[in-house]
This record gives structure tokens, C-alpha cells and sequence, in this order.
């Protein structure tokens, strides 16, 4: 991917934030201290129309997800270079600051996605990828309904199950994932996976 949008990739990939919330966050919507993304809306593009900004696709999409520690320290990266000071400021925009077109962002996903040698991936499968990467750790069937923001239980259900523990945890075990060496600890034991995380 372009520089401008490669941290786009990485907080998909493991916030599992569908395209059209991750390209409507403006500055507003991250905290990175705590290392939060507040989903409240969406991108809305209608052929021949402008684009314009909506609710997420239910209601369970209006919600606060934890990014993993590594991607908090790549998106502010990003966002220290590209991303404008305004409050509402769109986090990953065009260079004019407005919202990148799908067609566009597909364009560069395809170009990325041959020389990676998947060309078979859509954009909608790094989605995929958060919601597998989450439950590989051991969410809950509730969790990843709540991380994913999926309004069903069934949707949650095609991503897996463990304990009941909240999405700060979660990302902290996305955390370990991401390190060298990948070491997933179980999601019952908390003072293992601060160990982890430090």
C-alpha cells in the first residue's frame, strides 16, 4: 500500500472495523493513550452521489474497540504525518483531507494484494482476519459480537468462542500475537497476560 494508507491495513486487520467505519474515523474517534477507536459512523457511497456519512450498520456498531499495543504505536505514526490537527479531521483521508473513495482504496488494495502474492484477498477479508485473530486468543462468543459489533449472536458464532473477559483484555492478547514469536497465553489468567503484554 501507498505510505498514506498502509497503517490502514494494520488497524483493519486487527481491529476487524469494517472498510467503510475505518475510513469515516476522524481524530476525534482515537484515543491513543488508551488505545481506543470510537466507531459512531460510516462512510455512505451511492453511485452518482457524493459521499456522505451514516450510522454504523446496526446499532451493536456504534461501539469502543481496543487496539492492539503495536498498532496503537503505527497508526500514531501515522496520524503525526498525515492525519490533519482538526477534531474532525479524517483519519486516513486524501491528500485534500476528504474521504478516500472505495474504488480508489480497492485500486491500491489490488495492486498491494498481487505483489503480496494473495491475489484473491478483498478488503473485507482483513475484517475477517480481526474477528479469526480475536478468537484465537479466546474471546467469548459475546466479546467478539461486541468487538466485531455484530447485532447476532449467529454472525459472532462463525468466528469462534472461550471465556467471558472484557476487550481491553482482547487486545492485549492481539498484543501477542503480534510480537515475535506469537505466544497466545489463555484468556482465564490475567496476571499472565499483562506478563505477556509487558
Amino acid at each position: 500500500m501507498p505510505d498514506r494508507y498502509a497503517a490502514a491495513v494494520h488497524v483493519a486487520a486487527w481491529s476487524g472495523l469494517r472498510g467503510g467505519e475505518l475510513f469515516a474515523l476522524a481524530r476525534r474517534d482515537v484515543d491513543l493513550t488508551r488505545g481506543t477507536l470510537r466507531v459512531r459512523r460510516a462512510l455512505v457511497e451511492l453511485v452518482g452521489k457524493p459521499t456522505t456519512y451514516g450510522p454504523p450498520k446496526s446499532e451493536a456498531g456504534n461501539r469502543l474497540v481496543h487496539l492492539p499495543r503495536s498498532v496503537v504505536d503505527v497508526l500514531a505514526d501515522h496520524m503525526d504525518t498525515y492525519t490533519g490537527p482538526s477534531p474532525d479531521a479524517l483519519v486516513f483521508a486524501t491528500p485534500a483531507g476528504r474521504p478516500l473513495p472505495r474504488s480508489r482504496r480497492s485500486e491500491m488494495f489490488g495492486r498491494a494484494r498481487r505483489a503480496a502474492g494473495r491475489p484473491d484477498l478483498r478488503w473485507h477479508d482483513l475484517r475477517h482476519t480481526g474477528a479469526t485473530l480475536a478468537a484465537s486468543t479466546g474471546a467469548s462468543i459475546r466479546e467478539l459480537q461486541r468487538r466485531m459489533g455484530h447485532s447476532t449472536i449467529a454472525a459472532a458464532m462463525r468466528y469462534q468462542h472461550a471465556t467471558d473477559e472484557r476487550d481491553a483484555l482482547l487486545a492485549e492478547r492481539l498484543d501477542s500475537l503480534a510480537a515475535p514469536g506469537g505466544n497466545v497465553v489463555p484468556l482465564g489468567s490475567r496476571p499472565a497476560a499483562r506478563a505477556v503484554a509487558q
